[in-house]
């Protein structure tokens, strides 16, 4: 089992993120925390997150939330690193959670996804 720090890109207001914080929890695992709505990650950051999770940022966009639809270019018009700056500058375009355990990430839907990393 790999004994890297665990973190968990989390919003209190999710109830997937609760769920997948607690599952990590009852596994005896103190994550380390990072509300990523007051402290959102860079582009470079998200960018590492994409390889992590193995993902085009498309696929681990909220496409459905208002601020995704208001993008002009449009969401499925722009490039990667334009959902990349998109998620960076309004990161209530992230889906969630991500959980990151070394070089690898998972997203946290469903949940137990989380089961994955440990």
């Amino acid at each position: 089992m790999s004994t890297d720090q665990i973190t968990i890109l989390h919003n209190p207001r999710c109830s997937k993120s609760r769920q997948t914080l607690s599952l990590l929890q009852d596994a005896g695992i103190t994550p380390r925390v990072i509300e990523y709505l007051d402290h959102p990650p860079t582009v470079d950051e998200l960018e590492t997150l994409a390889h992590q999770l193995g993902l085009e940022p498309r696929e681990f966009i909220r496409s459905k939330e208002t601020a995704y639809a208001s993008l002009d270019p449009p969401g499925p018009e722009r490039s990667g690193r334009q959902l990349l700056e998109a998620m960076a500058a309004d990161p209530i375009l992230i889906e969630r959670p991500i959980v990151v355990r070394g070089d690898r990430a998972i997203l946290g839907r469903p949940p137990e996804n989380v089961h994955h990393l440990l």
